[in-house]
């Protein structure tokens, strides 16, 4: 019987099996940022221990960093300081860095697979839950809390139990106006926030291998919100076509060797999984969160669900406290809820290909008086390449505010925050309480597309009916 890619790769790089029952991993790349890795060199230095390989690890500066004025010392004391001890640590330990001063700054989930790092066949870690992103990739990669950061560092090892593999296949071809973040807001949606605890997530099916690169790595991001460890897409010519030329990637006739590898760590024909899903790509229409966890979403066409149809009590209460803390009724439409913040950016979709269909939508408009928006591109590249194709002055003329490169409102840490009960249409991956930045706050998650829509609008809008 064949094989998974996961088991294939798993195999490659287990060093042995730890009498608790768990693999003790090689990781072939680890990816650092200034927020979960201060601590991890400080263990580090605490204990007397250096950093095995570092050749094998790659920083950049995405969290904390302001997208407005990135002057330093920064304004907040915290991020200066955070940001310091990281340039500190690289110093000090021979790690490379992409800091501010470099083109190759960016979120870190936006520059691995742009600079060539993220390869197919490889284990890659990282001290960012979203680190599934680069699963698109055919590669097994998964997030990690800070003290497994220092374990890495320290010996390129981590012990991580085995997975189970359910393998997703999206048939047929997605409409227009629908989107790769429409998919995994749909898987979610069906499959549950904790329906993937234990598992790796194998996306394929017609509708993932007309992807691009930039959709596979949307859909493999929000794999830890279905709460799978590991997302991945088996590699294909899509994915051998990214990697040429890029900086880390092999180049000349290496590269052509790499690729026959590449291609045989896909997954066999015959491999068995131990669970399957099908679903139908056609059937997804724009999705929209309405609750306070990614897998309260509808259609944009749908009703907000009535915890009096729920199968369960369980799932009554969550949408009970859900939409109290929205303040949505029970089967009311979202489509033309208001928003006040608009905001395109994140490891999920602040690649070029998500700023040209949010600016498609809002070329020639303007956005609404009442709307606050702004775009941010996932790295300097993005931003210049970008720029270089006039999206920055799409963008401006339609009163979009245009940014540096990072995280930015994706999360509360740094100045890109929601004020009071601001409703923000987001194309970021978590809608929790808080998560902007105001503990009142409220996020919609959609595509940039739908973003776009909304800011100009002034309210959840269809996108289909713009296009």
């Amino acid at each position: 019987m064949g094989q998974t890619l996961l088991q294939k790769v798993w195999d490659l790089h287990t060093v042995r099996t730890l009498p608790s029952g768990q693999t003790q991993l090689f990781i072939g790349l680890h990816l650092i940022h200034e927020v979960t890795s201060p601590q991890a060199f400080d263990m580090l230095r605490r204990r007397g221990v250096g950093v095995a390989f570092p050749e094998r690890t790659f920083a950049t500066v995405d969290h904390i960093v302001p997208t407005l004025d990135q002057r330093r010392p920064f304004a907040d004391d915290l991020a200066e300081r955070m940001m310091a001890a990281l340039e500190r640590n690289c110093d000090e330990f021979g790690i490379r860095i992409a800091g501010l001063d470099s083109d190759r700054q960016g979120i870190v989930h936006v520059i691995g697979p742009e600079l060539g790092l993220t390869q197919p066949g490889m284990t890659i870690a990282c001290g960012d839950s979203h680190t599934s992103t680069h699963g698109a990739f055919g590669a097994v990669a998964f997030g990690i809390g800070t003290s497994q950061v220092r374990d890495v560092l320290a010996s390129q090892c981590l012990a991580i139990a085995p997975l189970k593999v359910r393998r997703i296949s999206v048939s047929g071809e997605l409409g227009p106006g629908v989107y790769a973040k429409d998919v995994i807001l749909e898987i979610i949606a069906r499959l549950g926030v904790r329906g993937g605890v234990g598992h790796a997530y194998e996306y394929g099916g017609e509708a993932v291998a007309r992807m691009t690169m930039d959709e596979r790595m949307t859909i493999c991001n929000m794999s830890i919100e279905g709460g799978a460890r590991i997302g991945y897409v088996n590699p294909d010519e899509t994915t051998f076509a990214y990697l040429r030329g890029r900086p880390f990637a092999p180049a000349g006739g290496s590269f052509e060797r790499a690729k026959q590898w590449w291609r045989a760590m896909a997954s066999d024909p015959d491999a068995a999984y131990d669970d399957v899903v099908e679903i139908d790509g056609g059937a997804i229409e724009p999705r929209v969160t309405w609750g306070i966890n990614p897998g309260q979403s509808v259609g944009v066409s749908e009703p907000i669900p009535d915890p009096g149809a729920s199968v369960s009590s369980e799932e009554a209460a969550a949408i009970g406290e859900a939409l109290d803390f929205m303040g949505f009724a029970a089967g009311s439409p979202l489509r033309g809820t208001r928003v006040d913040v608009a905001f395109v950016g994140s490891c999920t979709n602040g690649r070029l290909s998500d700023l040209r269909e949010a600016a498609r939508v809002v070329r020639g408009s303007r956005v609404a008086r009442h709307v606050r928006a702004l775009v941010v591109p996932g790295s300097v590249k993005v931003r210049q390449a970008a720029e270089a194709e006039g999206l920055d002055e799409v963008f401006r003329s339609a009163g979009f505010e245009w940014r540096g490169a990072g995280c930015s409102m994706c999360l509360a840490m740094n100045p890109d925050r929601l004020n009071g009960r601001e409703v923000c249409a987001s194309s970021s991956n978590r809608n929790f309480k808080g998560r902007q930045g105001s503990p009142t706050g409220r996020t919609l998650l959609m595509s940039p597309a739908m973003v776009a829509a909304a800011a100009v609008t002034g309210e959840v809008t269809d996108v289909r009916t713009m296009l």
